[in-house]
């Protein structure tokens, strides 16, 4: 079984700067100076697949997401 590989994408404009996602996967997610999510990691490697979906679902604005990271819609839009 072949696993397409996934990235994670924040969504800049629905972000609120909780701090939840890189909280919960510090190995996967940082912060900038500001407290905004910086991903570390890409594509996601999938041992740690499972810690990135947990992110996703702790964010209360659902400012990030899992997507296909070989579709040209995955890239993380320009700050």
């Amino acid at each position: 079984m072949t696993t397409v590989p996934q990235r994670l994408v924040v969504d800049r404009g629905a972000c609120a700067g909780h701090g939840l996602c890189y909280g919960s996967a510090p190995d996967l997610i940082d912060s900038d100076e500001l407290g905004d999510p910086v991903i570390q990691v890409d594509p996601i490697p999938p041992s740690q697949l499972e810690t990135a979906r947990k992110a996703t679902a702790v964010c209360p604005e659902r400012a990030l997401s899992l997507t296909n990271a070989e579709s040209p819609d995955s890239e993380e839009p320009p700050r």
